[in-house]
């Protein structure tokens, strides 16, 4: 199991004062050597993290495959077809979201467009899209080397069950259940992964998954044999702030074995 690392919460920190600290750049050399996969970053619309800047040096310097998140906005492809990461990943934004909260709307009259785009930029493209399985044969039509699953649903439904997240302001909405229900959810949504990750690559896809994996959930999504890679940030972020970057990686990598 590959782990991608994502420290768009690095340029968070960063971007919360203005200042140039702490340096994406020192996070991309502790994480490469610290044994990650793959650095992972999101290139928004509004530039609210990583920008253009960060981009081009991160692609620049790092010595392990560089994946980008980006919508399919025509400016940000045009960035990413100059600048060209190992990957782009394709996802849904809104300017008002707190992170990415669904899959990516296959129905987009531009998609197919902006998938060649990258593609004959020499690009890999991967779709994150929900786990269904409508949305995988739909991926596989468009021709894509790659889909990552959105892991959302069973991350908080597991956050609801296992945590104290239902008694604060943080609670998900249409979650307040009881714990056997909430049980059966998750049963559900880790089913949901499952399939959606079998027909992948019975398709021929290469799969990856992420979106609210932490380090008390991720077992049962690194345990699916089809899954190739995770794409995990902000609780390895959130963890480094108290036993450093290298230790947070290392104790992930150490729960995907």
């Amino acid at each position: 199991m590959k782990l991608g690392v994502n420290i768009d919460h690095v340029a968070v920190l960063r971007e919360a004062r203005a200042v140039n600290d702490p340096d994406v750049l020192q996070a991309l050399f502790i994480a490469v050597s610290s044994g990650a996969d793959q650095i992972t970053i999101h290139l928004r619309e509004d530039r609210r993290h990583i920008n253009e800047a960060d981009v081009k040096n991160i692609i620049n310097l790092s010595k392990i495959p560089v994946n980008l998140e980006c919508s399919i906005n025509s400016e940000i492809v045009d960035i990413i077809c100059a600048l060209k990461p190992s990957r782009a990943t394709l996802v849904p934004e809104k300017r008002a979201e707190l992170t990415t909260e669904g899959g990516l709307n296959l129905n987009s009259p531009n998609l197919a467009n902006v998938i060649k785009k990258l593609q004959d930029n020499d690009i890999e493209v991967s779709l994150f899209v929900d786990p269904n399985l409508d949305d995988i044969r739909a991926s596989k039509e468009f021709g894509v080397q790659f889909v990552e699953l959105h892991t959302g649903a069973y991350s908080n439904t597991f956050l609801m069950l296992f945590s104290n997240l239902r008694h604060t302001k943080y609670s998900v909405n249409g979650l307040d259940l009881s714990k056997n229900e909430l049980k059966q959810i998750l049963n559900k949504e880790i089913n949901r992964i499952k399939e959606a990750a079998k027909l992948s690559k019975n398709l021929g896809l290469k799969v990856a998954a992420g979106h609210g994996l932490n380090y008390q959930n991720v077992k049962a999504i690194a345990s699916i044999d089809e899954i190739f890679e995770l794409n995990i940030g902000q609780s390895i972020i959130a963890r480094s702030i108290f036993v450093g970057l290298k230790t947070a990686i290392k104790e992930m990598k150490e729960l995907l074995i």
